[in-house]
This record gives structure tokens, sequence and C-alpha cells, in this order.
């Protein structure tokens, strides 16, 4: 069960780091970004940011294992779908609206923020839905 929560949570940690390649690096997302040029970091960290997000898929990977039993729905999916929806609010809508009260982010750059991050989510809630079940 560990070796596949491990493998799970690596797996997941590579969605995430793709969906973000996705999510961050287009065209539109480079325009609706631009607000944050000035605080923006001038160059990247490729290895802290693969180690970041293999971390932050086993963590994860963990918290959905540990939530399960609470998480609504029967099982697979539906469980993977409300951890999702959970890891987006705490995740995203409480950056954004943090965002939306402290700086001044045009609203769409918030709107993609919250319509990008809702399918990064709920993709790496199904991916640990249909791949993780706590043992018995």
């Amino acid at each position: 069960m560990v070796f596949r929560t491990v493998l799970v949570g690596l797996a997941g940690g590579i969605l995430f780091g793709i969906l973000d390649g996705v999510i961050h690096a287009n065209p539109l997302a480079r325009r609706l970004y631009e607000v944050y040029k000035p605080i923006s970091r001038t160059s990247l960290s490729p290895v802290t940011g693969i180690v970041l997000d293999l971390v932050f898929g086993l963590a994860m990977a963990g918290l959905f294992l540990l939530l399960y039993p609470s998480l609504p729905g029967q099982a697979g999916a539906a469980k993977g779908v409300s951890f999702g929806l959970l890891a987006w609010f705490f995740r995203v809508v409480m950056q954004a609206a943090s965002q939306w009260v402290m700086f001044r982010v045009p609203a769409k750059t918030l709107l993609y923020a919250l319509v990008a991050g809702l399918g990064e989510m709920v993709a790496l809630g199904l991916l640990y839905g249909l791949a993780l079940k706590p043992a018995v």
C-alpha cells in the first residue's frame, strides 16, 4: 500500500508539473500574468520546481488517503472530485480572494486562475480517486 501511495503521489507530482506548465506558460496566461511582472523573478530554477511538484503530489496523495472516509461520494471518481474541489477551495479560491483584496489584479486574471486551478485540482483529485483506496 505504501509503495502504491508513493508511486501515485509521484505521478500526481508529475501531473502537477505538466499542468502548471500548460496553465502558466501559454500565451493567454502570459498576457494575463503581466500584472505580476514587477514582482516576478527574472529566472526560475527548474529543479526546485520539479522537486516541489513531486513533494506536493506526495503530500496530496497522503492527504487524500487521510481524508478518504470523510469525503462525499461512494468511492473512486466521486471521492477524487470531492477531494479536488476541497483542494481547489483551499489552494486556489483562497489565494485568488487574497490577491483580489491585497493587490490591483484584473478580474480576468483572477477568473483565469480560478478556472484553470479548478481544472488542475479536479484532474489531480481524479487521479488520486481512481488510483488510491485506503487499506481496510
